[in-house]
């Protein structure tokens, strides 16, 4: 893996220069107006040309912040250098120098460097109506991993099929971006990644409009690390305005540490870097931050080397805490987790979370003497609530206190405010069945964007269940695109995508050709089922007094108080080091 970084990370983006951060990509004449449907867009920072791709015109590689090199490294986003000659927005920025695994596809022409502060959009073509809702995208990746400019995120049937804009971000990752430095390095700022998730969020505000969008509708979303961070930017005062929605998906909300926790990884980098952090390259950086990332979560499990940092300023207490004193900021949000979220972590032999039982015993014990005022519940009743093999055990129990009850966590003190929609995915094709993992994390990714297969190479659906998932693809995309549009996600019968209504209609292109919503795997049944299938169910708001869960199979169903047994046992109050 190292070995890929040697021969990625030196190369550059042909359309950066390192010695100016004031440079911008290849210029043309600006030989025309501008106008706000067309593939020339006018931005607070200068013009940019799209392309038109049949049903959207895509805009590549559009800089939101400016270069976050040399003095800047470490510091919050700058604004971008403005420049007055048309920028051909014709391919994707560079991303933030990472180690390459498999399971991350990057795309074969994926570019690293830190000048990474990119940004795409995905507007439908020749719609000269009303400004439509907006997604903002914030990709997932362990903090450590990713891009906005993954394939996975193309974002041509969610604004084709669900009318929208989409926006996806490149934001620094890893030790560029969450590595609070302040310690060890003069001038350092604290959360990096969170301001340039900030810079791009505001750059939405001014600009969107340009590109059809409306930037009163914006949806901020993610996954992973993506939806973590959607849930601390919730509790932060200075995103205040800059959305309107929300969507978590498979959300580490609990997993926030404070400066003081997060300064041990700092001096972690420094002891690695002895000869100057400043100076050191990007590979040195990636390497050394690559150790911390595997050596602190072995030596301190429950604890990881890179997330948000409470920093009494940008994130000023705990999302944990603001979220139970209902004082996250008031906007709808759609949250939830994956039914077999661990297993994939054990497949990998990932470092990041622990499985074994008697790890995670010793785990509970530190917790406790780290914070003898919380209310940790008695190992053996919460073992109670899973297989007696240890390993399943310890399956579940990573599972539920990573990802499932900080999505309870969440999602009962923010329904006090807002509406939230809580879902719990449960489908699996027939190889992931074959390999044990089940609805793995990450496994929705690909329905929830309508790209349910990405290159040759993709074996998912190997061994079947691609009709299966062409349905449900349909459903979700149908179901998120509504929330995106302001509705509830059980707003899908009369929906229109691509002119049709949903009953019946087909998503072409991308995999889901001539693929019907009311096709195989859509009959169901469940409580409070409002139609003769799962395209039809409507999806109510979580509430206290019901609990609501769409359970998302291949059959959609709506289960009351699905996590009850969970809830009572682990308790209200979000368990986790600080």
């Amino acid at each position: 893996m190292v070995a890929s970084i040697r021969r990625l990370a030196p190369r550059r983006h042909p359309d950066c220069d390192k010695l100016d951060p004031a440079a911008v990509p290849t210029r043309v004449p600006h030989d025309g107006p501008v106008n706000s449907r067309s593939a020339v867009v006018e931005t607070t920072s200068g013009p940019y040309r799209g392309v038109v791709e049949g049903p959207v015109t895509v805009w590549r590689g559009m800089r939101f912040a400016a270069p976050p090199i040399g003095e800047n490294r470490w510091r919050r986003a700058q604004p971008a250098p403005v420049h007055t000659e048309i920028v051909e927005a014709d391919r994707p920025g560079s991303v933030c120098p990472q180690q390459v695994i498999p399971v991350v596809g990057l795309g074969p022409d994926a570019v690293m460097d830190e000048d990474c502060l990119f940004l795409n959009v995905w507007s439908p073509s020749g719609s000269d109506g009303p400004a439509l809702p907006v997604m903002v995208w914030l990709h997932g990746g362990a903090y450590v991993y990713g891009s906005g400019s993954q394939p996975l995120y193309d974002g041509t049937v969610l604004a084709r099929t669900a009318g929208i804009v989409v926006v996806t971000v490149n934001y620094r990752i890893g030790a560029f971006g969450f590595a609070d430095m302040r310690t060890v390095v003069d001038d350092a700022e604290s959360n990096p990644a969170l301001s340039d998730v900030l810079a791009a969020l505001r750059w939405v505000q001014d600009n969107i409009a340009g590109f059809g969008g409306d930037p009163a509708q914006v949806t901020v979303a993610g996954e992973s690390a993506g939806g973590g961070m959607v849930t601390t930017l919730l509790a932060m005062p200075a995103a205040t305005g800059l959305f309107a929605r929300a969507i978590s998906q498979s959300s580490p909300a609990s997993t926030i540490f404070t400066a003081e926790r997060m300064a041990v990884v700092a001096d972690l980098l420094h002891r690695g870097i002895p000869a100057g952090l400043r100076d050191a390259s990007a590979e040195h950086l990636v390497e050394a931050g690559m150790s911390a990332f595997a050596d602190v979560p072995q030596a301190s499990p429950g604890i990881l080397a890179y997330t948000p940092t409470v920093d009494g300023d940008l994130l000023p207490r705990h999302p944990m805490d603001v979220f139970a004193a209902g004082e996250s900021l008031p906007v709808p949000l759609l949250i939830g987790s994956n039914r077999d979220e661990a297993t994939v972590f054990k497949y990998m032999k990932s470092p990041l979370m622990p499985i074994d039982l008697d790890v995670l015993r010793r785990m509970f014990l530190r917790l406790a003497d780290e914070r003898p005022d919380l209310p940790i519940p008695d190992e053996h009743v919460i073992e109670s609530l899973y297989p007696r093999r240890k390993s399943a055990a310890g399956v579940g129990m990573a599972r539920d206190l990573a990802f499932r009850m900080p999505a309870l966590w969440v999602a009962e003190p923010h329904s006090r405010i807002a509406p939230v929609y809580l879902y719990r995915f449960d489908w699996a094709p027939p190889m992931f069945r074959v390999m044990r993992l089940g609805a793995t994390h990450a496994a929705e990714l690909g329905l929830t964007w309508g790209n349910i297969s990405i290159g040759k190479r993709d074996i998912t659906y190997r061994l079947g269940g691609r009709g299966t998932a062409e349905t449900l693809s349909a459903r979700m995309v149908a179901r998120w695109g509504a929330f995106v549009r302001g509705a509830a996600p059980d707003h899908v019968t009369g929906t229109t995508l691509n002119g049709a209504t949903l009953n019946g209609a087909t998503l072409n292109g991308s995999g889901m050709n001539g693929t019907t919503l009311n096709g195989s795997g859509a009959n169901g049944s469940g409580p409070n089922s409002t139609g003769p299938n799962s395209a039809g169910v409507s999806w109510p708001a979580y509430t206290p007094e019901r609990r609501a869960t769409m359970v998302i199979g291949a059959a959609d169903r709506v289960v009351d108080d699905l996590d009850g047994a969970l809830r009572q046992t682990w308790g209200e109050v979000a368990l986790g080091f600080r």
